[in-house]
């Protein structure tokens, strides 16, 4: 087999935060591999210009867009490895049909918002951050004990929205924890269910209004754009707890808001609408709401986790063997 020609896109400080130095000398032993040298992203008609020597392109984000000029002149291309989650921001659907395939690090991204979504719903059930800042501000020990009781999550309900790579990841979290899920997914297959030990919910307003703690892991796509709203929002029980780390269009945002306000619920979110979130912005200034800057997946561990994945993609691809993470059209329609 002839050497391949692999060429990376992420600019230097993005690569060296994806690819540890062991995935990074795995990477240049599998071929002739040139990097974006520069501290800046390419452009498409910079890519366009150089992709017609390479027959494997590693991306991440903020990496350019694949236009119909770089698919033209991609001719050697065989693989683009995504060292992130997902790919719609550089491709159309019909650059599937090109001749390529498209690989993704989605899944080396689950841990760590399955374990984020874990700990937001932990600090709601027991207010231990409130309980760490009272603390620190001098407040009586007495007074801040007498505030009453947590709860447990412990053999609690959860309803989890979404069962893709986050979401069967965070069920597998909850029920080492004995916790009863119960799973709103159209595309989840009662197999599926079985083997993940979960039931499925027959409609997203029953999950709302039968689970005590909602969690939200779906993608945003048309389909699910304000898939919760008033309506649904108002089955959540009062007491109730709303967490998410998906995506904000998934949401009514006015509507979460309101409900936030009138302090029937509580919830934590790490994505809003527009990011960064305002100074101003009413959310921040919510006591029952813990609100966190997007930040789910970002621990060190994700990052190498997705660097050695797309590696070890590429690798495969090098030795002919297949892939695990291919994209297809599938579930195209259903990514971020």
């Amino acid at each position: 087999m002839a050497v391949s020609r692999i060429l990376v896109l992420p600019k230097p400080s993005l690569y060296s935060s994806l690819f540890n130095a062991d995935a990074d000398r795995r990477l240049r032993g599998l071929g002739r591999v040139d990097f974006n040298e520069r501290d800046a992203e390419l452009s498409s008609v910079e890519l366009a210009e150089r992709v017609g020597e390479y027959d494997v392109v590693v991306t991440s984000w903020r990496s350019p867009r694949f236009t119909d000029a770089v698919l033209e002149n991609a001719s050697k291309l065989k693989l683009v490895a995504h060292s992130a989650g997902s790919i719609k921001f550089m491709f159309d659907e019909h650059a599937l049909d090109r001749g390529f395939t498209i690989t993704a690090a989605a899944a080396a991204m689950a841990p760590a918002v399955a374990e984020t979504s874990l700990l937001l719903i932990l600090m709601c059930l027991r207010g231990i951050h409130q309980l760490d800042t009272r603390m620190k501000s001098g407040e009586q020990w007495a007074t801040i004990k007498a505030t009453g009781s947590g709860r447990e999550l412990i053999g609690n309900r959860v309803g989890v929205i979404g069962a893709g790579f986050v979401g069967q990841k965070f069920i597998n979290v909850l029920k080492a924890l004995d916790v009863e899920v119960i799973v709103y997914d159209p595309y989840l297959s009662d197999e599926k269910a079985r083997e993940l030990g979960v039931k499925k919910s027959p409609s997203l307003d029953e999950l709302m209004s039968s689970c005590p703690i909602v969690s939200l892991q779906a993608p945003a796509t048309p389909e699910t754009k304000h898939m919760i709203g008033k309506k649904q929002l108002a089955l959540l029980r009062d007491g109730g707890i709303f967490i998410n780390t998906a995506r904000s269009a998934l949401v009514d945002s006015d509507a979460l808001l309101a409900e936030f306000k009138s302090g029937r619920i509580k919830g934590a979110l790490d994505v809003f609408d527009q990011e960064p979130l305002p100074a101003d912005s009413p959310f921040r200034k919510l006591p029952n709401v813990i609100v966190t800057p997007h930040v789910a997946s970002a621990t060190e561990d994700c990052r190498f986790r997705q660097g050695t994945m797309t590696v070890d993609e590429v690798e495969r691809h090098v030795k002919g063997e297949p892939l695990k993470y291919a994209v297809t059209k599938r579930m195209y329609a259903t990514m971020a």
